[in-house]
């Protein structure tokens, strides 16, 4: 069975074909696995959810350098938002 193309496999024929799958996850492809036709695991290269964290964290950086309490403590703003 041809693999390199399939974005969404049965339980069945990922068991079967695992080789396979994790060769094309290691391409970059992403591949859904189902069971009675429903979605119940994606395969994903290892290193993506490290990319997504650190890029979630460079974004919050940049946030926090666009927004500044203006010299306010934070203990001033709780109790202000408090009233």
């Amino acid at each position: 069975m041809d693999l390199s193309y399939m974005t969404h496999v049965s339980a069945f024929e990922a068991k079967t074909h695992l080789s396979q799958l994790l060769t094309q996850v290691q391409q970059g492809h992403r591949i859904t696995i189902t069971k009675h036709n429903t979605p119940v695991a994606i395969l994903i290269p290892a290193d993506v959810p490290k990319q997504a964290t650190q890029e979630i964290i460079d974004s919050l950086l940049e946030t926090r350098k666009k927004h500044t309490l203006s010299g306010l403590p934070v203990t001033e703003l709780k109790e202000e938002g408090r009233r």
